[in-house]
């Protein structure tokens, strides 16, 4: 498996990927656009992807390649983890912990804070992953999402 940042190209991969991810948060082309293109907004975002060589049989489809991705956003000293998908066919491999803790050596290399993050309470597979990765729950936010409605967990880690 490869990270690589994220370019245009990855865009309609990455709606794809997120949209097959239910817990995810759910962007629009151009949110997504903002963040893969620099200078397009005044926010320093991460974008990193989790790509594998696709089989032979699948070269021709290049959504097998794209396994994952995430999106963080520099805040002063804090980086906010804003969306972390794995396809359904790569969870439980890996694929999520590798993309954290890559942002988390982002982290350590710009010399921030901490990484902080919300994740719906309901979803157990990414609270695991956080508190595998040594996030701390540090407070809630009731009703935080809409459709379906639902408490958010707020997960913080310091950065040494």
């Amino acid at each position: 498996m490869n990270l690589r940042p994220a370019i245009a190209a990855d865009i309609p991969l990455l709606m794809d990927l997120e949209r097959a991810s239910p817990t995810a948060a759910h962007w629009t082309e151009q949110q997504y656009r903002q963040a893969v293109e620099p200078g397009r907004d005044h926010t320093t975002r991460l974008v990193l992807v989790a790509e594998v060589t696709p089989l032979a049989s699948a070269a021709r489809d290049s959504r097998f390649s794209l396994v994952g991705f995430l999106v963080a956003r520099h805040v002063g000293l804090e980086w906010e983890l804003e969306n972390i998908v794995v396809a359904p066919s790569a969870r439980r491999q890996g694929v999520g912990r590798q993309l954290l803790d890559a942002l988390l050596a982002v982290g350590r290399e710009k010399s921030s804070e901490s990484v902080f993050l919300e994740v719906r309470k309901s979803n157990e597979a990414a609270r695991k992953l956080y508190e595998n990765a040594g996030f701390q729950p540090t407070g809630r936010r009731k009703s935080y999402y809409v459709d379906p409605p639902e408490d958010a967990i707020l997960y913080r880690r310091k950065l040494p």
